[in-house]
C-alpha cells in the first residue's frame, strides 16, 4: 500500500465534489491578488480587465457546448441554475402552459423546485424508470399535453452515472414545441454535450464537479427564451441574474472547462478502464451486484450493492481509509434509502446496502481493489 493511502483516506467522492487542479488554481489567482476588479465597473483598469477575464470566459464556456456567448449566464451553481430555469420558465409563461414533465430519479433541487410550482398551481407528470436507470421514451410521448411548457430530464444520473438519450428528449420536446431543460451537472467536461444538436434548450453545469472552484456554476438559455430573474438588483448577466460576479471562480470554471475538453478522451477511457476492471472482478467474487450495469453510465461512475456486509457498516469500518458515498451528497444528512434507487426497483435493503464509487483522474485502480 502507498504512503499516501496509509496516512490519508482515498478519495472516491468525486461525484459529490472534486480537488481543485492546480492548473485552474494558477489562472485564477491573479484575480485575487492582482485583477481583482469588478467586473461591472469599467471606468478603470482595473474593472477592465475583469471584464475581458469574464468575455473571454464566457466564450471558452460557450464553445464546450456549441452555444453563443450570450446564452451563458453565470450562477452560484447547479442548484441555482435549476431554481431559474424552473421557476423562470413558470413565472414566465405558466399564466398560459402551467404542466411540467420530470422523472422520479432527478436531482432534489428539481424534484423540490417542482413541488414548489406544484404548491403554487402548476401541474407536474413524475416518469418511471426502469431497472437500469433510463426512462420510457413512449411514456413521455404520451405524457405530453397540449398546456406543456417544460421537461426536465437530467443528462446523466448524480447516483448512478446512468445517461439518458438527450438527443431523443431533445427531438420530442422540439416536435412539441415543449422547452427541454437538462440538468448537465454530472456529465459536464466529462462527455461530449452540443446543445444544438440535442434541441436543448435550457441546460445547467457547475465548476466544482470537473476540478474547478465551488460557488460557481452556470445556466444555458438558448437565445429568445425568456425566464423571469429570481435574483433582482443590478440587472447583471443580460437582465437575467444580479450581483457582483465572481471572476476568479468564473475564471476558473472557464479554465476547468478547457482542460476538460483537451483531456477528455483519454480521461474517459483511463476511468473507465479503471472502473470497468474494478466492477468485473468483484461481480465475479460474489460480493456486489451493479446498479444500472447495462445502461449507458459515466465512465467514472460505480453504484453497487453490497452482498456481504451492510453499507453503513462498510463505510464505518473504513472511514479514515476510502472516502465513498451512501446515495447523494444531496441527501447526506437523511438517513433514508435512496429515492433514485427505490424508483429503479430496488427494494430498501438493496438501496440501503448500495455504495457510489465516482473515481477521479488520480485514482489507481490497485488502490481501490484493496478495500473491497
Amino acid at each position: 500500500m502507498s504512503s499516501t493511502l496509509l496516512h490519508s483516506p482515498l478519495y472516491l467522492d468525486h461525484a459529490s465534489t472534486t480537488p481543485l487542479d492546480p492548473r485552474v488554481f494558477e489562472a485564477m489567482t491573479p484575480y485575487f491578488l492582482e485583477d481583482y476588479g469588478n467586473a461591472a465597473s469599467t471606468t478603470h483598469t482595473f474593472g477592465e480587465r475583469a471584464a475581458k477575464a469574464v468575455n473571454e470566459s464566457r466564450r471558452i464556456i460557450a464553445h464546450a457546448i456549441n452555444a453563443q456567448e450570450e446564452e451563458i449566464h453565470f450562477t452560484s451553481g447547479a442548484t441555482e441554475s435549476i431554481n431559474l430555469a424552473l421557476k423562470g420558465a413558470f413565472f414566465n409563461y405558466g399564466h398560459e402552459k402551467r404542466h411540467i414533465i420530470t422523472v422520479r430519479t432527478e436531482h432534489k433541487a428539481v424534484l423540490d423546485t417542482c413541488a414548489y410550482l406544484e404548491e403554487i398551481g402548476g401541474e407536474v407528470t413524475y416518469l418511471t424508470v426502469n431497472s437500469e436507470g433510463l426512462i420510457n421514451l413512449d411514456e413521455l410521448r404520451n405524457n405530453i399535453r397540449k398546456d406543456t411548457l417544460l421537461i426536465s430530464v437530467m443528462t446523466a444520473n448524480n447516483e448512478t452515472g446512468v445517461l439518458q438519450d438527450i438527443k431523443t428528449i431533445g427531438e420530442i420536446c422540439k416536435s412539441s414545441d415543449v422547452l427541454f431543460f437538462t440538468d448537465a451537472t454530472q456529465a459536464y467536461g466529462k462527455v461530449p454535450i452540443d446543445v444544438l444538436e440535442a434541441s436543448i434548450d435550457m441546460l445547467c453545469f457547475s465548476a466544482h464537479k470537473i476540478y474547478g472552484p465551488k460557488g460557481i456554476g452556470g445556466l444555458f438559455v438558448r437565445k429568445g427564451i425568456k425566464l423571469t430573474p429570481q435574483i433582482h438588483g443590478g440587472g447583471h448577466e443580460f437582465g437575467l441574474r444580479s450581483g457582483t460576479l465572481n471572476v476568479p471562480g468564473i475564471v476558473g470554471l472557464a479554465k476547468a472547462t478547457q482542460l476538460c475538453l483537451e483531456e477528455m478522451e483519454d480521461t474517459y477511457w483511463k476511468v473507465k478502464k479503471i472502473r470497468d476492471d474494478f466492477e468485473s472482478e468483484l461481480e465475479k467474487t460474489g460480493k456486489i451486484k451493479v446498479n444500472g450495469r447495462n445502461a449507458p453510465r459515466l465512465p467514472h461512475f460505480s453504484n453497487f450493492q453490497l452482498k456481504n456486509e451492510e453499507a453503513e457498516s462498510f463505510i464505518l469500518r473504513n472511514r479514515n481509509k476510502i472516502a465513498v458515498a451512501q446515495g447523494s451528497a444531496c441527501n447526506s444528512a437523511l438517513v433514508q434509502p435512496s429515492h433514485v434507487l427505490k424508483a429503479m426497483g430496488l427494494g430498501d435493503r438493496e438501496a440501503e446496502n448500495s455504495i457510489r464509487v465516482s473515481i477521479g483522474e488520480k485514482n489507481i485502480n490497485a488502490e481501490i481493489k484493496l478495500f473491497f
